[in-house]
């Protein structure tokens, strides 16, 4: 390969990871479920990874709790679920990497972070997700 070669190939590689953010945009919450209730063939094919998902931070739990819930629209209170039956397909509980600053709830963020599946219940608020995002970060859509 050439000098000159090898400075476009460079070129390109540095230029990609914006180029596959681009190509793959956020989630959106309905997506994550099929109409019955069930988790999407999107989601389960999703768990685990690094996902993007837009949406807006619902009022916290509790004061310095380790989480927030994201929803498709902006709310003035928290949504809270007590079974799994009457867990809603329109949020996501958001677990952050470290604490974080609330946002107003009519502000749209960009949350990242891991997808995951499954029962959970927050040992210190007793909140119930049936899917969330761990390991996140989140920045002002």
């Amino acid at each position: 390969m050439d000098k000159r070669r090898f400075l476009i190939t460079g070129g390109l590689a540095l230029a990609t990871p914006n180029l596959l953010l681009a190509a793959n945009p956020p989630l959106k919450l309905r997506e994550l479920y099929n109409k019955d209730g069930s988790f999407s063939d999107l989601a389960l094919n999703l768990a685990d990874q690094r996902v993007t998902v837009m949406g807006f931070m619902a009022p916290p739990l509790k004061a310095d709790s380790q989480f927030f819930v994201l929803t498709k629209k902006p709310l003035a209170v928290c949504p809270f679920c007590e079974t799994e039956a009457d867990w809603p397909d329109d949020i996501l509980a958001i677990y952050m990497r470290r604490k974080y600053r609330v946002i107003s709830f009519s502000r749209k963020i960009e949350t990242t972070g891991r997808l995951a599946l499954g029962k959970f219940v927050d040992p210190e608020t007793g909140f119930l997700s049936m899917v969330r995002i761990e390991d996140a970060r989140f920045e002002v859509a």
